[in-house]
């Protein structure tokens, strides 16, 4: 070991020692510093004082071998002054208690400027997480005194950043979260509780207990979803999706791949409507096709609200926003298909087409994909159904005279118990209505018509009954059609004209025209006759006489006086309202040196009406248009048909006004 220092020079008069012992005794007991009076001191015989700066002499005192401690420091870890609070080692003469370290003894600090010993000088005196502050170690730490372990200096204090709210993770970060009781947990400040009515749904502190309420999920949780019926859930081969919680955990999204009930798939060995049956192919509806039978509404659900209605046997009924006929097309009306066709043709289905009746089927097809609506068959016939009518009494036109239009598609069919003519036609060409042509044919009316009537051939109500003997140049138009699933009804529009007008009106030889529906629907006439009106009373058929049964059945026709023409006890007509659409009919001609000495236009019109007949959903009926002169072969009358439509809705059956 190194030699000590040399001690400085001790003042003129010396303070007694005993020695190094004295150190040691000072040290048992506790003492900051060593007195500076001892006892038993061998060299001296007086012994010298110091207080406050200055010496005194007293008295030697006896060699007890006890320590004064009259100027030991009171407490505390350290005390460098003197019984009267003056410093060691001062200019008053007392000599410094230390020069170094060892003079302080073990744990103990010199410092050297003031010359007392101190428990630290500096921090690095101090154990980790202490500082030096008045010569004694407290609790602390700066940027060169580190703390121990794992914790942090944090404003001159040592924290634990892992667990201290205060300093949650690092020095200052608060762990406060707003509407909750807040910890930290490993330096990360997490959700103790909410406070009363609050929920934290998105397990994030920074934004403490968000939600006023409660949470529907946790955020970015994902559930098991289903939406289809709970029967089906889980059979054949439907499924459950998967929905995610929101971020915030108040909403679930969509439910995702989740498989719901379908229409069955035929031949896929699938249960695909997961009722527990693989490839059944029920008719749910009992409208004669199942699912697999081409029905895309078999029973009621999305989309499906009248499954009766809806199959491949019904028509598209436009604007209603179905796909009705199953072909995969909403409101897709049938085009028109009487464009190009022949004037003379001799194909009874052109005739049907005229009046636009466009679609056709079978009466029996081999698929029942196949059993759809429309003409079965068509014939032109005699009126009591018998074949060969004339060739001459039956057209096709793109309108009649230079007024009268189609009211659907681009032609007209005309029936006519003369010629099916206006004076511009050719095949056939035109022939004068009055005095009219005998065309050499002639039948019976219709026999089912004429028995419902007692074999009495009904007539105007006031008016004589008509002759029954034979219909003559009789010409009708029979059409079997099969109904749609979802018809209730039918109507389509005539123009009857008659050059009978005005001479024989209310006569027995009135010409006559008939719309006849055998259907096994109660709601039409029991004669099958819809071209009559029906006043509340009297059932009016269709022929000049109708003029005298309401106002707007008869209009196309002349005013002019013509009641030198009629039966006695007759009233004057006055219910016409313009012969515009008589002009190149034939029917507008004046004919002076009538019968009657009447002077007007030799005929006249109803204008265009409508009838109206009921059909039951999807069965076969029988459509008879036939027009006939009664009583003998002159003057001519012809029917104007077009613009067939089906309804879903009954109608009352017969003509109205208008």
């Amino acid at each position: 070991m190194p030699s000590a220092p040399p001690r400085r020079a001790a003042p003129s008069s010396p303070t007694t020692r005993t020695g190094a012992a004295f150190g040691l005794l000072a040290t048992l007991v506790g003492c900051g510093e060593p007195p500076t009076t001892f006892v038993g001191a061998p060299s001296s015989p007086e012994a010298t004082t110091t207080t406050g700066g200055s010496s005194s002499t007293t008295s030697p005192a006896v060699d007890s071998g006890e320590i004064d401690t009259s100027t030991a420091g009171e407490g505390g870890r350290e005390s460098s002054s003197g019984p009267e609070g003056g410093e060691a080692g001062s200019s008053g003469g007392e000599p410094p208690e230390c020069d170094d370290d060892r003079d302080c003894g073990d744990d103990r600090h010199c410092d050297v400027d003031s010359g007392t010993c101190h428990a630290c000088i500096t921090d690095a005196h101090c154990e980790a997480g202490e500082v030096c502050r008045a010569g004694g170690c407290t609790p602390g730490c700066s940027a060169t005194q580190p703390c121990p372990g794992a914790l942090a200096c944090c404003d001159d204090a040592c924290v634990d950043l892992l667990g201290d709210a205060a300093n949650c993770g690092g020095c200052a970060v608060a762990c406060a979260p707003s509407h909750a009781q807040g910890t930290c947990d490993g330096g990360v400040c997490t959700i103790a509780s909410c406070d009363d009515g609050y929920d934290d749904c998105n397990d994030a502190a920074n934004d403490g207990c968000e939600i006023a309420g409660t949470c529907m999920c946790a955020p970015g949780q994902s559930y098991a979803c289903y939406t289809g019926a709970l029967t089906t859930q889980g059979v054949g081969v439907c499924a459950d999706g998967q929905q995610t919680c929101n971020a915030e955990g108040t909403a679930l999204g969509p439910c995702i791949g989740q498989v719901l009930p379908a229409l069955e798939v035929c031949g896929n060995a699938a249960d695909d409507d997961c009722d527990g049956s693989t490839d059944e192919d029920p008719d749910l509806d009992g409208d004669g096709w199942s699912a697999c039978g081409g029905d895309c509404c078999d029973e009621v659900g999305l989309g499906c609200f009248a499954p009766t209605l809806v199959n491949p046997g019904a028509f598209e009924f436009a604007g209603n926003g179905v796909d009705d006929d199953c072909d995969g097309v909403v409101d897709n009306v049938l085009a028109a298909c009487d464009g190009g066709l022949a004037s003379d043709s001799a194909s009874a289905g052109d005739f049907a087409k005229a009046i636009d009746l466009c679609r056709t089927t079978t009466l029996a097809p081999a698929e029942p994909t196949d059993r759809t609506w429309g003409l079965v068959s068509a014939e032109l016939l005699r009126a009591d159904g018998s074949p060969n009518p004339a060739v001459a009494s039956h057209a096709i036109r793109p309108g009649f005279g230079t007024a009268i239009t189609p009211h659907a598609g681009s032609a007209l069919a005309v029936l006519s118990t003369g010629h099916a003519a206006d004076p511009s036609d050719v095949s056939p060409g035109y022939a004068a209505f009055e005095p009219g042509t005998a065309m050499g044919t002639s039948s019976g009316m219709p026999a089912d018509w004429l028995l419902a009537h007692g074999n009495v051939a009904p007539n105007a109500p006031g008016c004589p009954a008509a002759f029954v003997d034979a219909a003559y140049n009789p010409m009708m138009l029979q059409l079997v059609v099969r109904a749609p699933t979802n018809a209730s009804s039918f109507s389509l529009r005539f123009f009857f004209l008659s050059s009978e007008y005005p001479e024989y009106v209310c006569s027995m030889y009135n010409d006559t025209f008939v719309a006849l529906v055998d259907s096994s629907s109660g709601a039409n006439p029991s004669d099958g006759n819809i071209a009559t009106y029906d006043d509340g009373i009297d059932v009016w058929p269709i022929g000049v006489n109708i003029l005298d049964a309401a106002d707007g059945l008869f209009t196309a026709c002349s005013n002019d006086d013509a009641s030198q023409c009629m039966p006695p006890g007759s009233t004057h007509y006055a219910g016409c309202e313009s012969t515009a659409e008589l002009a190149g009919t034939g029917f507008d001609t004046v004919l002076w040196g009538s019968s009657c000495a009447y002077g007007g236009q030799i005929g006249g019109g109803t204008g265009w009406l409508r009838m109206r007949g009921n059909v039951v959903p999807g069965e076969l009926v029988t459509l008879r248009f036939a027009i006939w002169d009664t009583g003998d072969e002159i003057l001519d009358s012809l029917v104007l048909l077009d613009d067939f439509e089906w309804s879903v809705d009954a109608s009352p059956p017969g003509v109205a006004p208008g």
